[in-house]
């Protein structure tokens, strides 16, 4: 019911506070549809140009009395409204002031609102679909508001709403914001079939050639500056008209305003600030002005916008499955900026990988004509922190051990031309820093086009890392875009109604519908218009899983094919166990076909884990480098044995898939399936098929191969050791089932000098070198903020001559990834596609209580499969430091020899022609110290052929 308004100011006082375009709401219910029918009235021109053309983003039109943000009540649908923790005897109100005047303190009766709506307790459960999206919130009354008309809600929706407690007397108890996301996804569920977000240009005459649609259902008013350029004030701005189906605002000019720019003004009511006019640039931006601070006016199908070939170009069909996918994870500034045959202009820029004879463009042909399949792109999207224009390179120098470059790049941390970028500012528009001219929104966008089609052309697929699960920024701050259009629906909030930040910065609400719609629409855009092959998603745990498989179905049908998503879907934060959603996380993904990164492998191989903190960094030694049997000076000697052969078992986990249901022998001397061993209180195998598992030892996260193995294998280990040491972690990732998934320069020992979160290092400790010098281990202390509590370590590694690689044991890490891409790329038998097939042709020997743990055995049975190549292989992984003979009786009198690869002249490990063997009679099998090898029986002529 309507209640009387209580006011301590006369009307005519508070409409002395207003701008004219509210002067026109009456306070009352019955004017609150009068206020709708009047938003499409534009902002005062004068005052529009000022705002588009000021020094802040922001304007304050009217200040709130009220500086609290508390949003504990859940506006669950248009209709409902959940108080939780509210004793349900108390009368409870909705409150609402359209310029933010409410004043309420407890104890006291509310003043300031426009109008009050008594609300009734709901005693019917709500439906199933509410009960489930909303279990998270907790328990409490739910209440029912059936007084407005649908134009009167969506009218209310653009005020200060706070909901009330009183008591009989109409004194305050409690009150608090309200969580709006709910009523929006209900009210407003025609926006999520919109397809013509950000700007369109008409393709033929037309009296709207040049179109602007923007979803905003809280703002008041919106308008669009439009600037001539990048850098001249605008000149013009155009009024918007709002659609009370959607929730969008439409906007159009009769001009064609191609390669101009613009920025939204949105009148907006901010939780705790007040009414605010904020300038904004587009959420569906294809591309900005330098630093982000103007959306671009563009049709991303304009001939100009593409390269020479571009709708001709072909695409390798190496990826005919999943499985075939080996990908290398390559940040663009990292591949280009230290390569002297790339010319100046290009370094660290896009247009680097259209330099065809450049050193590190020969690299990548090199592992294409390997069997690498794809790259994997760090963030290429546009992020907030690098500087577009000015940014600054130091120079830098230094002792091996020395603390000088550290300083120096931290000094410049902040203005530098360097980081990984994972901070999303505009999901669907390049990055400016990478292009040669980033004043210009058409470079960025050809520039970009030219790098995919210059990887195409090498014979590999282009992948891009995307980070929709939050934003550079929130609330009023100049990084904001989402939360300044719509504030408090984008991010997801906690139960007081503060944006959760678990993922390190403002997380995004990817299971409201329209955020979830935005995610959506920028992944086929990628995939559409630059021909993006595939996506991983930087924590994809949390987002629901049904939003994924929805965004996989959704590429399939508008592009023909299948495009492939990959993730990381570990377990934590706000949204562990499913707390809000089912999650796309590990133990979750089951049936879906998107694939996830298995830590299982990667960890008992590197030993520890991301956790790891004082000596442990040094004592928990893994797999590779040493175990129980190269202890380093710092292991427990009384560390029981027992611990290698839980840990080979795990190493053979990842090698099986991280199959749940495929069967192995395992320590105990029990048969198990992998769901049924134990991984740090989780199933081990975790995944339904083998292409819903990444396989890898190294990613652009914490210390690199080399680096970790610099702690942990013994001090006098050799320069040659490190290096077959190197290539025992790739061949795991190599003879997994499954995704395999390598980070650019673990073929080269890429060192970060002991850093372990390179993010914002600078070029100093990212460096790669093409030319295969030098790995940059021993380049300084590693910048102090996050490694400094590792410096008594980490001081007398980098201090250590004898640790750092030659060229000659860079070159033979280099070729032996060759030789191991060329193997996995030789038969199917290591790229099968069924948990049925792994577990039919993959079987382990030397297993159980009695294994000799320091060599892993496999057979890979080819009968009848497409492209085995072989009729059966054995493959080996001896980590020991010595030769190491295993009989295997059940593959006696077989014809097996060396796989080609190992028998190439060019092949780097010259061991295993000379050492390795097999002898027939008794299935005796010899293998090398710290050596991988296959033995490979060759399909009968019958079977070839067929």
């Amino acid at each position: 019911m309507l209640a009387k308004v209580r006011s301590g100011k006369t009307t005519a006082k508070r409409f002395g506070h207003l701008p004219l375009m509210l002067a026109m709401i009456i306070y009352g219910l019955g004017n609150l549809t009068q206020a709708a029918e009047n938003r499409s009235t534009s902002v005062q021109s004068s005052a529009a140009l000022a705002a588009c053309n000021g020094s802040d983003f922001q304007t304050s039109l009217i200040a709130s009395q009220m500086t609290g943000t508390d949003a504990r009540a859940y506006w669950l649908s248009a209709r409902l409204i959940r108080w939780p923790g509210l004793a349900a005897t108390a009368r409870v109100s909705l409150y609402s002031s359209s310029n933010g005047q409410l004043q309420l303190s407890k104890g006291k009766k509310v003043e300031a609102a426009d109008t009050a709506f008594r609300l009734k307790e709901e005693t019917a459960a709500p439906d199933a679909t509410l009960a489930e999206r909303f279990s998270f919130a907790g328990t409490g009354p739910t209440y029912r508001l059936d007084q407005l008309s649908h134009k009167q809600l969506q009218a209310l929706l653009r005020h200060q709403l706070l909901i009330v407690a009183e008591d009989d007397n109409g004194n305050v108890i409690d009150f608090t914001g309200l969580q709006i996301a709910g009523t929006l996804d209900d009210i407003y569920r025609a926006a999520a079939h919109f397809e013509q977000f950000g700007v369109r240009i008409a393709k033929n005459l037309s009296k709207h050639q040049t179109a602007f649609n923007l979803w905003a259902p809280t703002a008041q008013q919106v308008s669009i500056c439009i600037y001539p350029d990048g850098k001249s004030q605008a000149d013009a701005v155009l009024p918007m008209q709002f659609d009370d189906n959607t929730g969008i605002w439409h906007g159009s000019s009769p001009k064609l305003l191609t390669a101009q720019y613009y920025t939204y003004l949105a009148d907006v009511y901010v939780p705790g600030k007040g009414l605010i006019r904020n300038r904004v640039t587009d959420p569906y931006s294809i591309s900005l002005t330098t630093d982000s601070r103007r959306s671009y006016i563009a049709d991303l199908t304009a001939a100009a916008l593409k390269p020479a070939g571009w709708d001709r170009q072909t695409i390798t069909d190496k990826v005919k499955n999943q499985t075939d996918m080996q990908v290398y994870e390559l940040h663009v500034r990292d591949f280009s900026i230290n390569d002297h045959s790339v010319r100046p202009a290009f370094r660290g820029k896009f247009l680097a990988f259209t330099e065809a004879k450049s050193n590190g463009m020969r690299h990548l042909q090199a592992l294409s004509k390997a069997g690498l399949t794809d790259i994997h792109l760090l963030p290429v999207f546009d992020f907030a922190t690098v500087p577009e224009a000015g940014c600054q390179t130091p120079a830098i120098q230094g002792a091996a051990d020395g603390a000088d470059q550290q300083k120096m790049v931290m000094q410049y941390a902040n203005v530098d031309c360097y980081n990984w970028g994972y901070e999303p500012f505009h999901y669907s528009a390049p990055e400016g820093s990478y292009a040669t001219d980033a004043s210009d929104g058409a470079s960025r966008i050809l520039e970009f086009r030219k790098m995919v089609m210059a990887l195409h052309g090498t014979g590999l697929r282009v992948g891009m890392d995307v980070v929709y699960n939050h934003t550079a920024g929130a609330g009023q701050t100049p990084y904001a875009v989402l939360d300044r259009i719509v504030p408090g629906y984008y991010q997801r909030l906690n139960n007081a109604g503060q944006i959760e930040r678990s993922t390190c910065c403002d997380n995004t609400a990817t299971e409201n519908r329209m955020m979830a719609k935005l995610m959506s629409d920028s992944v086929l855009l990628w995939a559409r218009h630059y021909k993006i092959d595939s996506f991983r998603f930087d924590l994809m745990g949390h987002q629901p899983r049904q939003v994924m498989e929805d965004i996989r179905a959704r590429l399939k049908t508008e592009t023909g094919h299948d495009i492939q998503l990959i993730g990381e879907g570990w377990n934590f934060g706000e949204v562990a166990n499913n707390a809000r959603f089912v999650q796309a996380s590990q133990l979750s993904l089951n049936g879906s076909h998107i694939a996830s990164f298995s830590d299982r492998a990667r960890d008992a191989l590197r030993g520890g884990g991301h956790g790891d903190s004082g000596n442990g960094i040094v004592k928990n030694q893994g797999y590779i480098n040493g175990l129980i049997y190269a202890p380093n000076a710092l292991a427990d000697k009384n560390k029981n044995p027992v611990e290698l052969l839980r840990t080979t078992d795990m190493v053979r986990v990842g090698l099986a898939g991280s199959l749940r249901d495929y069967k192995m022998l395992t320590w105990t001397g029990q048969q198990k399936r992998l769901e049924e061993m134990d991984y740090a209180g989780q199933p081990a195998g975790y995944v339904s098929q083998p292409d819903e598992v990444v396989n890898y030892v190294e990613n652009h996260d914490n210390q690199t191969l080399f680096d970790i193995n610099a702690y942990r294998l013994p001090a006098d280990t050799s320069r040659e050791d490190r290096a077959r040491v190197q290539g025992l972690a790739l061949a795991t990732t190599a003879f997994s089932q499954g995704i395999a998934y390598y980070h650019a320069g673990v073929d080269i020992l890429r060192s970060k000098s002991m850093d372990g979160n390179s993010f914002n290092s600078g070029d100093w400790f990212n460096r790669l070198d093409w030319t295969y010098q030098d790995n940059y281990f021993a380049t300084g202390l590693p910048p102090e903020k996050d490694n400094g509590r590792f410096y008594p370590y980490i001081t007398p590694l980098l201090a250590n001559p004898d640790i750092k690689p030659s060229p000659q044991d860079i070159a033979f890490t280099r070729d032996l990834f060759r030789d191991l891409l060329q193997i996995r790329a030789s038969s199917s038998l290591f790229r099968l596609t069924t948990a049925h097939e792994v577990s039919q042709r993959l079987h382990f020997y030397n297993t159980g209580a009695s294994q000799n743990p320091l060599i892993i055995a496999a057979h890979l049975n080819g009968d009848k499969l497409p492209g085995a190549a072989f009729q059966n292989l054995m493959y080996f992984i001896n980590i020991s430091p010595h030769i190491q003979e295993l009989r295997v009786s059940a593959q006696s009198r077989h014809q097996y020899m060396l796989h080609p690869v190992h028998m190439q002249a060019q092949a780097a490990d010259k061991r295993i022609a000379a050492q390795a063997r097999y002898e027939s009679v008794n299935g005796q099998f010899v293998i090398p110290a710290r050596s991988a090898v296959v033995f490979v029986e060759k399909l009968m002529k019958s079977d070839a052929a067929r």
